[in-house]
């Protein structure tokens, strides 16, 4: 069942690498169309990133990826071509959103892990069901670290060893996490299945 949820998350198909890396090089030569192009393809998925890895802090998502964006393209010089760029982009944008959340570490809505926002529509009899629930809302329910370290681990792919070293915790503190998380989110999915 979760790796249904997981495959959810991730985007149906990715633009293909060899006309990323033309657009790259387009862009790097100063052509501002072929860095326009690579936002329209990937500007939805970096969205969703950041505003997964936001959970209840989602009206900051749009400044997000539009910050997400102006890095890439200030940084577009250090991509070295060895991988899809949509990783290397997606793993900015990833890191831009915890720089944010980093930021709002004494906000006291994200220091209450207990606090469970309601999730889920009401069906024509007035009971939520499974599925009318909006599962990027049950994602958003999860306490913050849990809720990183599940979007960075199980949708965006990163190591633990990678999440640990970001999110300035041990490795084992990531492992645990991802239990966690994917345990609330199962439970919050049969509470309203």
């Amino acid at each position: 069942m979760l790796t249904t949820i997981v495959t959810a998350l991730m985007p149906a198909t990715a633009p293909a690498v060899d006309d990323d890396h033309a657009l790259v090089r387009a862009s790097l030569a100063g052509d501002t169309a072929a860095f326009e192009a690579l936002y329209r393809r990937h500007v939805g998925r970096v969205h969703g990133v950041i505003s997964r890895l936001l959970g209840r802090h989602r009206q900051r998502a749009e400044d997000l990826t539009q910050e997400a964006f102006v890095r890439a393209w200030q940084a577009l010089g250090s991509y070295r071509f060895e991988s899809a760029f949509g990783t290397w982009l997606y793993r900015l944008a990833a890191n831009t959103a915890l720089m944010e959340l980093r930021s709002r570490r004494g906000d006291p809505a994200l220091d209450d892990e207990d606090h469970l926002e309601r999730v889920g529509h009401p069906d024509s009899a007035g009971h939520t069901t499974a599925l009318a629930m909006d599962l990027d809302r049950a994602v958003a329910t999860l306490p913050p670290r849990a809720r990183a370290v599940l979007v960075l681990y199980d949708v965006e792919g990163w190591t633990h060893e990678e999440i640990a070293g970001e999110l300035e915790m041990a490795v084992g503190t990531s492992k645990a996490q991802l239990h966690r998380a994917r345990g609330l989110l199962r439970a919050r999915l049969e509470e309203h299945a």
